[in-house]
């Protein structure tokens, strides 16, 4: 890799990575030579762009665009400038489509070209008065362009413009501002593209009396109650995801129709209308959750039967914002977008007020196709696995047992929530799922499965990131084995606890989320499963209050089952075997194996592989059980609909059904 390209990908993540310039697959980097140019691919994402996110192009064929023949009619010159493009590719076989943006990358004189939506920038660029404080602030030497309908069009307008600017000053521009659009800086190097960066934005923020800083603020728990029905209401054709949220910039918007219709309603660029769509619900209701939900659902029908789709942002009277959409990142996205396009519309109020785009501008860019191209790949399209947009909470989850289970789940598309007391494992091992790359997302919550508050708030903020729940695995446990003669009544009610009462405080919590969930969409099934153990089948010598709080617990999944299955929720235990790989087993210090050497229950037995030897010789199988055997188990528990209330035992044939 030659040192320029490693250049060009340092300063694209740079400013990828950074919320305030760059938002999903939004803007664009190059960096070109007198042959080749390289440029970011249409919807890859600059925040952790590599060598082979850029489409490589020939400039001989780039130059010669220009002098081209194209269609009068804008959806068929879109289409031929984009053939053209294409067909400018050093590498076809590559797959990768060249932004749309190339040309206009390809006039600069200069080697590097870095192209954002900066938040900051549109906070002028979407205002009344962008022209005429762009020429204050700024003055001669930045290159202002008025809207046009991106594409081959914007081009043509900017390459005339550029002309013009190098006759005035014999070089081309370094700074040039799109009206509703963005900012293109191009230098020889990326440490001066960085320079001109942070003077652009040095510059905004002078004319400011105060800054506006940005304040997250929490929700209601009444959104925890809104946000599961609306997430059914619309997941009619496919499950969905949504979140809930609000800040202090969305908060100025929605204390009423009026200020929603005069500050926000209208789209500002085309990056908001390619995510967000261009039109967003507003409902106007300060009753009861069923109340909004009732008010929500009339105003979804109304706009379903006008427009022939479902709208993707819900804004609720003094409460904040629903998101909802066809995975985990690209809610993500939605949240990030409705905080931007709030903050450029505060921001506009230092120039003069918005300046929104009009409605036939609106109309070029919801039908234009390679807008609908860069969502598309920036989300990704293909189904992830047999759990796409469940929301499953697994307690317990940070290491083990737990963590396996787990990670086979999100691998098949399943959103995670690794709930767990260390807190330092559950947020690193929430990471390393999402380092993955994939559609759907892990969130770590901490609980204390032995506390009411604590499980409640895990639902509640489960709900609130991913709009709903949708499977509750409690697998949270403890084991501290002994004797009569051993056991201390606080170990046994420690136990008892975690390992019982911590089961039906899942239950109950994520109960309430579920019957919501089924009043919306009666035809949904959903699960609460119970990791127990071969030990809830069948008595264990020195191992009592262990074996107690798994029988218990087999007798709450019977009576829950009685109770819940009217709502479409089926409830499970799972019974595996002996992980003997896992730390419960295997930690060198506390496990299972240690506890069970020093307590002197395997007779004869000095080691610790003497110890792990006589458990494994007690299974047909010959080893032990591992987290895939549970999760196929977990499968086929959800993927059913007429099973509930059993005891499904996963044991190698150690425990057998009588």
């Amino acid at each position: 890799m030659n040192p320029e390209i490693k250049d060009l990908i340092e300063v694209s993540r740079y400013y990828g990575q950074d919320k305030a310039y760059v938002i999903a697959g939004g803007g664009n980097t190059s960096y070109k030579n007198e042959k080749q140019l390289w440029i970011k691919a249409s919807g890859i994402n600059l925040g952790n762009i590599d060598e082979n996110g850029f489409c490589v192009l020939d400039r001989a064929k780039l130059n010669d665009i220009p002098n081209q023949e194209f269609s009068d009619d804008p959806v068929k010159r879109e289409e031929e400038v984009k053939n053209a493009l294409m067909n400018s590719r050093v590498d076809p076989g590559s797959g990768l489509r060249p932004s749309v943006e190339t040309s206009l990358h390809n006039l600069f004189s200069y080697n590097f070209v870095v192209h954002t939506h900066s938040t900051l920038v549109n906070g002028l660029m979407c205002s009344n008065q962008a022209e005429q404080k762009t020429k204050e602030i700024f003055g001669k030497e930045v290159l202002f362009v008025p809207y046009s309908d991106p594409g081959y069009i914007l081009f043509k307008i900017i390459a005339e413009k550029i002309a013009q600017y190098n006759q005035k000053f014999n070089r081309d521009p370094q700074i040039v501002l799109i009206q509703n659009h963005g900012i293109f800086v191009a230098a020889d190097t990326t440490d001066e593209i960085k320079g001109i960066y942070a003077g652009v934005e040095t510059k905004l923020k002078s004319t400011f009396e105060t800054f506006p800083e940005s304040e997250e603020l929490s929700v209601s728990a009444k959104m925890a109650e809104v946000l599961p029905a609306v997430r059914m209401l619309l997941s009619e054709e496919k499950l969905k995801v949504a979140t809930a949220f609000n800040s202090s910039w969305i908060a100025n918007f929605i204390t009423g129709k009026d200020t929603f219709n005069k500050g926000i309603a209208s789209p500002f660029n085309p990056d908001q209308m390619v995510y967000c769509l261009s039109e967003y619900l507003f409902v106007e209701s300060e009753g009861t959750a069923e109340e909004i939900v009732s008010e929500t659902q009339s105003k979804i029908e109304e706009f379903r039967n006008r427009r022939g789709i479902m709208p993707k942002i819900i804004f609720i009277q003094n409460e904040g914002v629903i998101a909802v959409e066809d995975s985990a990142v690209s809610v993500s996205y939605l949240k990030d977008m409705v905080n931007d396009f709030c903050q450029i519309t505060q921001l506009t109020e230092n120039f003069g007020g918005s300046h929104p785009l009009t409605p036939k501008q609106v109309e070029f860019i919801e039908n234009w196709e390679v807008e609908n191209y860069r969502k598309k790949v920036s989300l990704g399209g293909k189904a992830q696995g047999s759990l796409e947009n469940k929301t499953v909470i697994v307690t317990g989850a940070a290491q083990g047992f737990g963590a396996g289970i787990a990670e086979i789940l999100f691998k098949e598309g399943a959103n995670i929530v690794v709930a767990d007391l260390n807190e330092e494992k559950g947020k690193e091992f929430a990471g390393q799922l999402n380092a993955k790359g994939t559609k759907n997302k892990a969130y770590f919550l901490p609980v204390n499965v032995a506390e009411a508050a604590s499980v409640e708030s895990l639902v509640q903020q489960t709900v609130l990131y991913f709009g709903g729940l949708d499977v509750m695995i409690s697998n949270a446990g403890i084991l501290h084995a002994g004797s009569l003669d051993e056991m201390e009544q606080k170990t046994f009610e420690l136990m008892t606890t975690v390992n019982y009462t911590g089961y039906f405080l899942c239950a109950k919590y994520a109960q309430k989320v579920m019957k919501i969930q089924h009043r919306y969409k009666p035809d949904f099934y959903m699960d609460i499963i119970q990791i127990n153990s071969k030990s809830g089948l069948k008595g264990s010598n020195k191992n009592f209050a262990y074996a107690g709080g798994k029988f218990g617990g087999i007798g709450l999944t019977q009576s829950f089952a009685l109770e819940l299955m009217p709502f479409h929720i089926k409830v499970n235990s799972i019974c595996p075997g002996n992980y003997f790989d896992g730390p419960l087993w295997s930690d060198p210090e506390k496990g299972l194996f240690v506890q069970y050497l020093e307590a002197g229950k395997v007779p004869g037995a000095k080691t610790i592989a003497d110890v792990k030897a006589f458990y494994e010789a007690q299974v047909p199988a010959g080893r032990g059980c591992t987290p895939l055997d549970v999760a196929k188990a977990i499968f086929y528990v959800i993927d059913q609909q007429y099973e509930t209330g059993q005891a499904v035992p996963v044991t190698g044939g150690q425990n057998m059904l009588k």
